[in-house]
């Protein structure tokens, strides 16, 4: 594999471009502050007529999204909208309407469930489905802690809907799992489970609906640059629906201290998607 280029800047690529799809956790923010370059960038590609969708594999609606973004100090003015995979992943839910839901992950995730005709409440025993949208302590718990919960969904064949594929995110400057790693782990025992947000292609067709209405026309994928942190889920995502990507170094892939470059080779050495660049900071 021939060297991915390094950038320092992400101007270069700002005129082969009209939408930017650009990660959330790891790239705008770290779960507690928010990048001040990553959000000066957007802001300048906005400026100079581009858009930005958010698309990220949050659990939650895209107004939950915003309010939590609200929260962390980052500014509106940085985008000019968000695709969840919470929203995505409430087709799925719905469509277990009246049967009994189990949900895995904590209470704030609820509004995945909002306006629904499916609600959770069901126990383990007397689930049809289970949607996890993360731990229900992700301060504390790993997916070993579910290994009696996920063996007797298994013992029943029932079903899971995955409402967040990523596997571990950094928080404040550790790394945190999420629903994606439950998934996996139910997965490995044989369990079946259904994904609508990155890498798959359900939140990449409706993000592409969405940027076109905002620009009034329809935006091919060859003026489309999507930007993030995850080889398995940004990366990998955006080469399977023929989208360009960049590579930003977080503590999910990269360790502290490693140069992008080195890290580049390591983490892409055997992929079949890989990005046109690299960065160790998302910076104009």
């Amino acid at each position: 594999m021939s060297a991915i280029p390094v950038l320092q800047s992400i101007a270069p690529l700002a005129a082969t471009a009209d939408l930017w799809f650009v990660d959330i956790w790891g790239v705008m923010h770290n779960g507690v502050r928010p990048y001040a370059s990553s959000v000066a960038a957007c802001e300048a590609f906005r400026e100079r007529g581009g858009t930005i969708l958010l698309v990220t594999n949050s659990p939650r609606p895209r107004e939950s999204v915003g309010r939590q973004l609200d929260g962390i100090g980052v500014a509106r003015s940085a985008y000019d909208g968000i695709v969840s995979s919470g929203d995505v992943s409430r087709s799925l839910v719905e469509d277990w309407a009246g049967k009994p839901i189990l949900h895995i992950g904590p209470e704030r995730d609820l509004p995945i469930f909002a306006n629904l005709q499916a609600t959770p409440g069901a126990s383990v025993d007397d689930a049809a489905v289970a949607v996890c949208t993360g731990l229900y302590d992700d301060e504390q718990e790993t997916p070993a802690d579910y290994a009696l919960m996920l063996a007797n969904l298994k013992s029943r064949n029932v079903p899971m809907i995955c409402a967040n594929p990523d596997q571990k995110v950094e928080r404040g400057g550790r790394l945190i799992y999420c629903a994606g790693a439950i998934a996996r782990a139910y997965e490995a025992l044989g369990g079946n489970v259904s994904y609508a947000g990155k890498p798959f292609q359900p939140i990449y067709d409706l993000a592409l609906e969405i940027g076109s209405d905002m620009r009034g026309k329809p935006v091919v994928k060859d003026r489309v640059l999507a930007i993030g942190d995850g080889v398995a889920t940004d990366i990998a995502g955006a080469s399977s629906v023929g989208i360009r990507s960049v590579f930003i170094a977080s503590g999910v892939h990269v360790k502290n201290g490693e140069d992008i470059g080195d890290a580049a080779a390591r983490l892409f050495a055997a992929a079949t998607s890989l990005p046109i660049a690299v960065m160790n900071t998302f910076v104009w």
